[in-house]
């Protein structure tokens, strides 16, 4: 089978989902079931709980079993865990933890602040890996870990460690991805892990995106991943233009992710509650110019919130 013929594992369009907090800061798993079961109703084909978007350096262990399980229990889509920290031995009980909490799979971020070596990253994703019957997938982000999981250390988890079977890619290097693909068995999956490179990281072979938008546009993703898919380029460009600013607005110098989308859930009328210190609380600019993103988009799904 080619990577072209294949059905992705997870999904075309899995959402990074935000952690709803409640008005004292605590971790609302109603909110986080209403949401999960919204967002697979409006376009996501799989979910990963406690990444980056959703909080994961604040949410302490039990919180994370908490929100997988109650997840894992109230949808039908694949849930994937936010397993991974810069610390191995932790790495290792959350991945344990995803899976006897009902997790479909496990997101391993690279190590952070640490700087490991090549050698010391591979070591570390081979022995989380290794400590759970979970597929695996690759998180390579490395402008928040410092370290960018090389493309020969990538290939090696990939031919060595039979669960490690796709990576997110957020590196920025759309030719360096190529380049990854090209040597990789066909069942390595890459998904685009940044929204404004979905299209060309398509192009040369991923098989979707592991998406923040998709919390307000997740059925225009699909419909873009699809239109490509099909061979229908100029059709997804199109979709793509229309989809730029929403890629603008989901992270910026004054206002990073996730602070914008849970602006946007608020807007819909989604269980969202504020973001944990150190992102804080949003200014209201914010949650007005969540209005107007989802005025231009032309949305109009809503949970008692907005209506465009």
């Amino acid at each position: 089978m080619t990577r072209r013929d294949h059905t992705p594992t997870f999904g075309a369009v899995v959402t990074a989902m935000v952690t709803p907090f409640d008005a004292e800061g605590a971790l609302d798993v109603d909110g986080a079931v209403t949401l999960a079961r919204w967002l697979t109703a409006h376009g996501s084909d799989g979910l990963v709980l406690a990444g980056t978007t959703g909080e994961g350096p604040v949410l302490n262990d039990a919180e994370r079993m908490d929100l997988w399980r109650a997840v894992a229990e109230a949808v039908t889509v694949p849930v994937i865990a936010g397993a991974g920290t810069n610390d191995t031995r932790h790495s290792i009980e959350l991945a344990r933890a995803a899976g006897e909490a009902g997790a479909d799979a496990v997101l391993a971020v690279t190590p952070y602040y640490n700087r490991p070596s090549q050698a010391g990253i591979f070591d570390h994703f081979s022995a989380v890996a290794g400590a759970t019957h979970l597929p695996v997938i690759l998180y390579d982000i490395p402008v928040r870990t410092g370290r960018r999981i090389a493309p020969d250390t990538m290939l090696r988890l990939a031919a060595e460690v039979t669960n490690v079977v796709a990576v997110k890619d957020a590196a920025g290097d759309p030719f360096g991805s190529a380049r990854l693909l090209s040597h990789a068995p066909d069942s390595f999956e890459l998904y685009s892990g940044d929204d404004s490179l979905i299209l060309p990281l398509l192009s040369i072979g991923a098989v979707g995106v592991i998406s923040v938008a998709s919390h307000w546009a997740g059925q225009e993703l699909g419909e873009m991943i699809t239109a490509f898919a099909n061979g229908d380029v100029e059709g997804a460009r199109y979709l793509n233009a229309r989809l730029i600013e929403s890629y603008e607005f989901e992270s910026t110098q004054c206002y990073p992710n996730p602070l914008p989308t849970k602006a946007i859930c608020r807007a819909l009328g989604l269980p969202a509650g504020e973001c944990r210190l150190p992102m804080g609380v949003a200014p209201p600019e914010l949650d007005g110019e969540a209005r107007r993103i989802l005025v231009r988009l032309g949305t109009t799904a809503s949970v008692g919130g907005f209506v465009g």
